[in-house]
Order: structure tokens, then C-alpha cells, then sequence
């Protein structure tokens, strides 16, 4: 294969479909290299027999090319497959887990437009694979070393299809709610962007009591996020406020994040839903060292109400991956991103737009409030984001004139909570400066002094 010797980009493998590396050829390698790998990371298998590997995927066209040709390459490794259909990327998760599989494979490109496709591998355990697995694949992949382990015809693996898996999923998710609530008299929105989580997102909404407003559930292969779901919210907006509903919830394509909408037809996004998880665990006790994750895009309004709350917020690089690393190192239960990605780690191992919703629900329903005034409970710091375009992507510690004007702005602004964020663009010339503070008209003072030095460097 004529191409860099590597395929794993921040979450799993994600290209066009049909195109390197998301490739039929390179799906069936992909998938003895995984066969190989996890059959022999234990030597005893999880559950009874052969070692097991789940695959699921999106609603995509490209999913029964890439499902066939992981599946081969497993089973070609003496590793059975478990067949689950369509299921969010959370499902598949909670189903690896819940079968007793030694790993689990999502065909998904998540909030990508439908000609795009990918793979995701997670670990036994549900949590996504560490660097030095993938490492362990690609080099099988491109080392050639994978075409010369063949195990004999009487160890090739078998496929079966599961049938409850959707089931499993629907009990599972139900499970997050209190047992002692309903969501009777609730009328919701549910966007399902003809994504995976067309059939149990409704389904559990339903079987919660709830009246459920359907849209974005007839998925034909090539309509996943098309004007729909997380990535047009403005659809569910109109729709909460023609059918006078109490909540919306937008999906993307796989469901691992959800974006809602309040009774009045404004949108709430990933950081209202981790401030209004975050405050509810700090007041009720139940939010882990009483610290949420949230990335570096989150508004520094958030800190802000977790501080006065008498907690506090740790901030990583863009990524729920790297949210959830976080998580885990530090022992943190809620954290999450802007855009919707939401890990509740006491229900589930990675992102999850059903059990965030119901997160919210659940506190709907124990404060007697509605979603606009839950929302009010944190203050949203005035944002600037100025965007520049470059000749050339200096270094920023070269740019010395630059660096002392940031760290004098950093200085005024963090002294009122606020922050300095500078980063060039990771696919265009450009580079972009956000300013947070509490006062506007400062930022606006701060952005022209150093948006002026950067064009005078850069532009």
C-alpha cells in the first residue's frame, strides 16, 4: 500500500469510503491484523470457545462493504464475529462488554457526510484502544508480517448474528434513569440525523413514559446528518416549538453526542449539558473529587460556575478521547465537549448522547424545572474568535513581539477568569485567536492590538 505507514488518526480510522484507507482491501487486513492481535492479548478468551470480536456499525451504504471484509479478515484469524447491526458507537461499547467479547469493531464516520466511512476498535473492557494496540495493527498491516499467519481450515472462526443486542442496548440505557421515575407527561423531539440511533433512542424515550416526536429515523443509506441531527440543530429547534415539546435531542451519525434544545426553541450545547450535570453531582455530592473535563473550546464561563459551586474544571486538548483520558487518569465521572460529546463514566466507557439526555431529564425531573431554567444556572463569558489567514505557520515561541502581547492580555483577562487561546488551523492557512473575558469592549481592545501584530508577522 502506497501511502504513510499509518492509518489510525484520533479516533480510529476515517476517510472517504472506497478510498485509502477505507478500502475493502485494507478493511480485510485491518481485520486480521485486529483477529490476530486481540486472540492473542489473552490466551484464554473472555466468554466460552473461540475469542470474539463484535462488529456494528452506522446506517451507511459503504457499511455492508467494510462489515464483510472486516469480518472475513477476522475469522481468516480463527476469531469468531458477532454480528449486531446497526447500533450507536456507545451500543457497540456496552455490547462488547455485555457478550463477554475480547473486542469490538464500529463501522461509523460518526457526523461525517454519508460517502465518508471509518472503523473504531474498542477493548474488552468498552474503552477505546491504546496507542501501543494500534500501533501493534498497523505494523501488521505494513509489514507484510500479517499475510504469513494462517491458521489451519478446522480454526477458522464462525458468524453468528445477535439479535438482542438492540435490546441490551435499550435496557442498558434505560438503566441510567432512576428506577423511581418516569418521564410520563414529557412530550420530546428526537432528531436521529437517519443515524444509528434511529430505532433506540425512541424506543427508550418511549418505554421511559414519554410522548416522542420522531424525525431523522428513516435512514437509506445515504442520508445520515443530510440537513438533519447534531450538525443542523436549527431543524430540531422548529420542531420543539411547533409541537410545544418539553425537550429536543439532536444525534449525528453514530450518537455518541447529542445537542439539545430547551421549551422555547434555544439550542443547548455540550457546555450547558456539562454545567447542568456538573452543578447537580456538586450539589448532591455525587460528582467525582468534584471536578469535571472539559476541552480547551469550552466557554471559560464554565469554570467559572463550577468554581463558585466550590469545584473545579481541568482542561484538555480538542477530542473526547482526550477528555477521556483525563477522566480516567484523574478518577473524574462527567466531562465532555461544546459539541455535544458527553461521558457519564458511572453508566458508560466513552461518549453517549441517549445517557446524556437522560442525564437531563433526570435532573428536569427532581428539581420540577424546565430545561430554559436549568440552563440559567451558569453565565456564558463573552467570546471573540478572530480568524487570520498566514503565508506560513511560524513556530509561535519564535514570534517574541507576539508572546509578550499574549502574555500581558492572559495576564488581564485571567485576573477576571477570562483566557487567551492562539492555535493555527489544523487544515487551512489560517490562524486563530480566541479571547474570553467578562467584559466585551476589552476584548475587542486585546483582539486589534494582537490580531494587528499577527497580520504585520504572518499575514
Amino acid at each position: 500500500m502506497s501511502r504513510p505507514r499509518k492509518i489510525f488518526g484520533t479516533d480510529g480510522v476515517r476517510g472517504t469510503a472506497n478510498v485509502e484507507p477505507v478500502t475493502a482491501g485494507t478493511a480485510l487486513k485491518l481485520g486480521q491484523a485486529a483477529g490476530h492481535v486481540f486472540k492473542n492479548l489473552e490466551t484464554q478468551s473472555r466468554g466460552r470457545g473461540k475469542h470474539k470480536i463484535v462488529i456494528g456499525k452506522d446506517t451507511r451504504l459503504s457499511g455492508y462493504m467494510l462489515e464483510n471484509a472486516l469480518s472475513s479478515g477476522v475469522l481468516s484469524m480463527g476469531v469468531d464475529v458477532l454480528f449486531i447491526g446497526p447500533l450507536p458507537t456507545p451500543g457497540v461499547a456496552y455490547v462488547t462488554r455485555s457478550l463477554r467479547a475480547d473486542a469490538g469493531i464500529v463501522i461509523t464516520a460518526s457526523h461525517n457526510p454519508y460517502d465518508d466511512n471509518g472503523i473504531k476498535f474498542f477493548r474488552a473492557d468498552g474503552y477505546k484502544l491504546d496507542d501501543e494496540i494500534e500501533e501493534r495493527i498497523e505494523k501488521l498491516v505494513f509489514s507484510g508480517e500479517i499475510e504469513k499467519i494462517r491458521p489451519r481450515a478446522s480454526e477458522i472462526g464462525k458468524a453468528v448474528r445477535i439479535d438482542d443486542a438492540l435490546g441490551r442496548y435499550i435496557e442498558f440505557a434505560k438503566s441510567s434513569f432512576p428506577r423511581n421515575l418516569t418521564l410520563d407527561g414529557f412530550r420530546l423531539v428526537v432528531d436521529c440525523a437517519h443515524g444509528a440511533a434511529y430505532k433506540s433512542t425512541p424506543c427508550v424515550l418511549r418505554e421511559l413514559g414519554a410522548q416522542v416526536i420522531v424525525h431523522g429515523n428513516q435512514p437509506d443509506g445515504s442520508n445520515i446528518n443530510k440537513d438533519c441531527g447534531s450538525m443542523h440543530p436549527e431543524h430540531l429547534c422548529r420542531l420543539v416549538r411547533e409541537h410545544h415539546a418539553h425537550l429536543g435531542i439532536a444525534h449525528d451519525g453514530d450518537a455518541d453526542r447529542a445537542l439539545l434544545c430547551d421549551e422555547k426553541g434555544t439550542l443547548i450545547d455540550g457546555d450547558d449539558i456539562l454545567a447542568i450535570i456538573g452543578l447537580e453531582g456538586l450539589a448532591a455530592g455525587t460528582l467525582a473529587h468534584k471536578t469535571i473535563a472539559a476541552t480547551v473550546m469550552s466557554n471559560a464561563g464554565l469554570d467559572a460556575a463550577i468554581q463558585d459551586a466550590g469545584g473545579k474544571t481541568i482542561r484538555t486538548a480538542v477530542g473526547d478521547q482526550n477528555v477521556l483520558a483525563a477522566m480516567r487518569e484523574q478518577d473524574l465521572n462527567v466531562g465532555g465537549e461544546q459539541s455535544g460529546h458527553i461521558i457519564v463514566r458511572d453508566f458508560s466507557t466513552t461518549g453517549d448522547g441517549l445517557i446524556a439526555a437522560l442525564q437531563i431529564l433526570r435532573v428536569m425531573k427532581i428539581q420540577n424545572k424546565p430545561l430554559s431554567e436549568l440552563a440559567r444556572c451558569w453565565t456564558r463569558f463573552p467570546q471573540l474568535l478572530t480568524n487570520i489567514v498566514v503565508r506560513e505557520k511560524k513556530p509561535l515561541e519564535q514570534l517574541d513581539g507576539i508572546t509578550q502581547l499574549l502574555a500581558q492580555a492572559e495576564a488581564h483577562l485571567k485576573a477576571q477568569g477570562g483566557r487567551v487561546l492562539l492555535r493555527y488551523s489544523g487544515t487551512e492557512p489560517k490562524i486563530r485567536l480566541l479571547l474570553e473575558g467578562r467584559d466585551a469592549a476589552e476584548l475587542e481592545q486585546w483582539s486589534g492590538k494582537i490580531s494587528q501584530a499577527l497580520k504585520q508577522e504572518l499575514a
